[in-house]
């Protein structure tokens, strides 16, 4: 990384550099300048309303980067140790996408744990590109899905030596991370490209003493969550490639679906938190690090709480774990995640990024104080001393393996029904159905459904999870193939 041009945000100059020209506006958008909507400025302020402008030559244009947003392109893969770099407007769930609309056609088979985003079972309704699942193991006494296991993965590369891609999560949200380098390897040693989600893997670019990131298990393409914990605003996001990608290709991929009408705010933001963490990034997850590091050791002092770490390592189905990860497995308590979750908005003031069946996710990251760690721990003793259950016997997981049936874009395009949900048992979904967050959808088009799995959602919605992706809001009918 050339540290001297990290100090720039090109994109960030020139936007100040427009601001103060005081160009009067006949383009959109059409509130210009805020004029047309002073509670815009209320709301947001001045500035903010007064950067929120139009593509155009001193601005440069997403679409086709030729300046400005070329060179702060080209500086983000500089500091991410990346072959080429896009700025993401569409969330990471594009980014993702994009990996998988560059490297499969309908047909394709691609490689990946089943426990992924529902960005890329979407993915793969939109190109028709054929699932291999590695099933991940569940953690036995936890419940949380594992990584992929390399020889698992090997025994599908073995068996499918056709497919495109494998593609693996770095780290999943619960902190647990594959074998990536030598999965990289043998997929590269078989022809196959590797595709990377590191939505929660910002920091293991500059960190230290962190999981091995993407680019540096020699990937072909990741898709980088900016605003998770790199600091910048939600939906921005980048996409990485490594040298033996065509960079002009994958554009046109992204310009499928991507706006022509890209916020100069996201990418300004994108701009600025390369430069944060490119030159302060080390420092910044250190911290990050040692107050994790502190609020795990006292929530394990909290009898019935366990915040796990990496005394889980076991060098398969957990390879390595990211420490960043405040997660914390409350059905010691007799409480569900979602339950905590609720208990912390709604009686401490405290928002955590989610709760599960047995587990709890608090985010750490730059922007994190200690007393505010110091709160949540106190909130935490606090619900363990007025809000304790009997212990849960068994974990609940929020994984049910599924019976994979068919490829997910036949059935979601399929002739269907709607039927009660107990009433669709032995039938293929034609819809996909999660908790959110985080996404992973615990039934996908192309999937059977089954007892277990109607009695998971059941008990996901007494213990009020959201649960999304069905066209029925309430989640009592699923759409399923007609026979």
């Amino acid at each position: 990384m050339d540290i001297k041009r990290q100090h720039s945000a090109p994109l960030v100059e020139a936007l100040e550099d427009f601001r103060r020209k005081r160009v009067v506006p006949f383009d959109v958008p059409g509130h210009k300048r805020g004029r047309g909507n002073p509670e815009l400025i209320k709301l947001l302020g001045q500035t903010c309303v007064s950067l929120d402008v139009n593509s155009m030559k001193p601005l440069d244009n997403l679409c086709s980067p030729v300046s400005v947003i070329r060179e702060a392109e080209e500086l983000t893969a500089d500091a991410f140790g990346a072959s080429h770099a896009f700025f993401m407007v569409g969330g990471t769930t594009s980014s993702v996408q994009s990996m998988v609309l560059s490297v499969c056609k309908a047909g394709d088979e691609i490689i990946l744990p089943r426990n992924v985003h529902k960005s890329v079972i979407n993915a793969m309704i939109l190109c028709g590109a054929i699932p291999i699942y590695v099933q991940p193991a569940i953690h036995s006494e936890i419940g949380i899905a594992l990584a992929m296991e390399y020889e698992a993965v090997k025994k599908e590369i073995l068996a499918h030596p056709r497919a495109k891609a494998v593609l693996i999560n770095n780290p999943t949200y619960y902190g647990i991370c594959s074998d990536l380098k030598r999965i990289t390897d043998l997929a590269h040693a078989h022809g196959m490209k590797v595709l990377v989600d590191e939505a929660h893997g910002t920091h293991l670019y500059f960190g230290e003493n962190l999981p091995m990131s993407g680019m540096a298990a020699g990937a072909d393409m990741a898709s980088v969550s900016m605003h998770k914990s790199g600091g910048s605003l939600t939906q921005s996001s980048i996409l990485l490639l490594g040298p033996h990608m065509d960079a002009g290709y994958v554009r046109q991929i992204i310009n499928l679906t991507q706006t022509t009408s890209a916020s100069y705010l996201l990418m300004a933001s994108l701009d600025l938190s390369r430069r944060n963490l490119a030159l302060h990034g080390k420092e910044a997850f250190a911290k990050v690090v040692q107050m994790t590091e502190y609020a795990r050791d006292e929530i394990n002092s909290i009898d019935g709480l366990y915040a796990y770490g990496k005394e889980l390592i076991n060098g398969t189905t957990v390879v390595d774990f990211d420490t960043t990860k405040l997660l914390t497995y409350t059905q010691g308590i007799g409480l569900t995640g979602i339950e905590v979750y609720d208990l912390l908005r709604d009686e401490y003031d405290i928002q955590i990024e989610f709760g599960d069946m047995g587990s709890i996710l608090a985010y750490i990251s730059i922007g994190d104080r200690m007393q505010d760690l110091e709160r949540l721990v106190g909130a935490l003793e606090d619900i363990t001393r007025h809000n304790r259950k009997p212990a849960f016997g068994q974990p609940i997981s929020d994984f049910v393996a599924p019976e994979v049936v068919c490829s997910p874009q036949m059935p979601f395009y399929a002739e269907f029904e709607s039927l009660p949900l107990d009433e669709t048992i032995g039938r293929i979904s034609s819809e996909s159905l999660m908790c959110y967050p985080p996404g992973i959808p615990m039934l996908a088009p192309g999937e059977r459904v089954t007892n277990d799995l109607i009695d998971h959602i059941r008990f996901a919605k007494e213990k009020g999870c959201s649960l999304q992706g069905t066209a029925d809001p309430n989640t009592e009918y699923l759409r399923v193939m007609k026979e």
